[in-house]
């Protein structure tokens, strides 16, 4: 699977537990580390670890493991590394606060929708 096209699936499954504001930020030309970030925000701890499990287990089925995770301890902020991608799980507090959109904003970046309402809207 392609990287971007990977990015997207690990996008669309935030919202397999409810998270939002999703969005992608295109690294490439601008860091060395990653070629994208997947950002997504939930309402609560249990809410920031079951989307990170999910994603962790869906990816896995497919035989896509996460290479380093940080975050499960305190649930504000969940990083999961898969080289290429790394996915950042936010408390909406948190999010806020570090803000990695405004660091990154010289990146290319787009907001992701949940497939199931854009199902929905298409009817």
């Amino acid at each position: 699977m392609e990287t971007q096209q990977l990015a997207q699936k690990i996008a669309e499954l935030c919202f397999n537990k409810k998270g939002y504001d999703v969005k992608i930020i295109d690294l490439k030309g601008v860091a060395l580390f990653a070629d994208y970030f997947v950002l997504c925000s939930a309402e609560s701890d249990v809410q920031v670890k079951a989307i990170a499990d999910d994603i962790e287990e869906k990816l896995k089925e497919q035989g896509i493991r996460c290479w380093h995770k940080e975050g499960y301890k305190a649930l504000q902020w969940v990083l999961l590394d898969y080289v290429d991608i790394v996915v950042h799980i936010f408390r909406k507090e948190a999010r806020e606060y570090y803000n990695l959109e405004r660091l990154w904003s010289d990146a290319p970046s787009w907001n992701v929708e949940d497939p199931q309402l854009v199902k929905i809207n298409k009817k």
